[in-house]
């Protein structure tokens, strides 16, 4: 199985899609499968570019809104996950993963999925700690502070990752796994990105959360974005243990490295996207302590028993199948010859995709709802949690803002 990785999409479908058409020609191959690791910018039209987190200058319809419309179709299976620039909006009603367009499949806020027998596994977002051990607190529309604090990674999403048990083959984060740079060869890194060297000294560049994952999964491959920048490293685990290949990749710009080609062993296709059964049971489980508000969280020493769960969920598998429910559009789709008007479609929209998932495992629907506790306890520490989700600054190590690029310089050119 041939599979394509890519960094940063920043909403260019149709250069990313001509490329791997243009390598398949050249080099008279087929590619089974598009994967990329997140600020992948599903706007569908103007009223989404209200959820995106870039300086208004930035923001633009791009691409991906012919896939959502149907204008054009997705010539490879594509499975993404989400970043720091993302129309929040639209991945909060495909929280547990979904069509975002035909034949473009959004992981979720964290997933695992099956393409072909090759499992894939990952989270969105980037890490804060601030907001990490905080619930789902925020809903569209967002203000300033939510806006942010929407993609901030969170614990409960991560936890139910902490809970698979069947190997993962890839596993993909927006951000590098915390430590990662000890191995690969991080002074040529810094050769061309010295603005890295103190994070890498002070071993801040990076999320824990992710090497956590890294440390758990020891999955074969792992791929990042985030940093705009193509870096590999090779992790082994332990003496003679599995190893991982890293690689983290640039965003798609023209004589950046943005596209890495793998083939891994894999039954023969044809390939498709399908549910996995171990995740849905640890989504079915752990759905009831779905946290909604902004108090302070803690999984650490939570584990619920999975076996019940998991024949329940084989069983209603072998009912319907495993293949995902069917696109459904929820928005008016952007149109360049008129404009949407600003007035409709700002505010929350359940997705029928996700209505039928939660029916299918017998679920509640809590997306749109928010239940803040009567009384917080007012210890320093909930104190300072609180207010901290109040604050716009991004108080983290590196942010890839764009507004930022022409100072963060040098790339590796190809």
């Amino acid at each position: 199985m041939k599979i394509a990785v890519e960094g940063c999409m920043h909403g260019d479908l149709d250069n990313v899609y001509r490329t791997l058409q243009h390598l398949e020609r050249v080099n008279n191959t087929k590619i089974d499968l598009l994967i990329c690791c997140g600020d992948f910018q599903s706007v569908r039209n103007e009223n989404d570019l209200e959820s995106l987190n870039v300086p208004p200058k930035y923001r633009s319809m791009n691409s991906f809104w012919k896939y959502y419309s149907g204008q054009e179709i997705a010539p490879y299976p594509t499975i993404f996950i989400g970043g720091n620039h993302e129309a929040s909006n639209y991945l909060w009603e495909l929280y547990y993963g979904g069509w975002a367009a035909p034949n473009i499949y959004f992981l979720g806020f964290s997933g695992v999925v099956k393409f072909g027998n090759v499992r894939i596994g990952g989270f969105s977002g980037i890490y804060n700690a601030r907001n990490y051990h905080l619930g789902h607190f925020e809903r569209p529309p967002y203000n300033e502070s939510t806006i942010r604090s929407i993609y901030h990674a969170r614990e409960y999403d991560v936890h139910k990752l902490m809970q698979v048990q069947e190997p993962i083959d890839i596993f993909l984060s927006h951000d590098w796994p915390l430590g990662i740079t000890d191995c690969g060869d991080w002074k040529q890194l810094v050769r061309f990105k010295p603005y890295f060297e103190k994070e890498i000294q002070e071993r801040t560049l990076g999320s824990k959360p992710a090497a956590e994952l890294l440390e758990k999964l020891k999955p074969p491959y792992w791929f990042s974005a985030h940093l705009h920048c193509k870096f590999a490293a090779r992790v082994q685990h332990g003496e003679g243990g599995p190893v991982t290949n890293f690689l983290a990749l640039d965003k798609c710009l023209p004589g950046r490295r943005f596209l890495q080609i793998i083939e891994i062993e894999s039954e023969v296709g044809p390939y498709e996207i399908q549910y996995d059964e171990e995740w849905l049971a640890i989504t079915r489980r752990f759905n009831s302590i779905f946290p909604q508000t902004r108090q302070r969280v803690n999984f650490r020493n939570l584990h619920l028993d999975m076996q019940d769960c998991r024949q329940w969920v084989r069983t209603r598998l072998q009912e319907r199948g495993a293949k995902p429910f069917e696109f459904a559009r929820t928005v008016p789709c952007y149109d360049p010859s008129r404009s949407v008007s600003s007035s409709s479609s700002r505010g929350y929209t359940r997705n029928p995709q996700t209505e039928s998932f939660l029916q299918f495992l017998d679920l509640p629907y809590l997306l749109d709802n928010m239940s803040e506790p009567l009384e917080v306890s007012k210890t320093p520490d909930s104190l300072i949690h609180r207010g901290s989700v109040d604050d716009n600054s991004e108080n983290i190590p590196i942010d890839d803002v764009d507004d930022d690029e022409d100072e963060l310089a040098e790339d590796v050119q190809d």
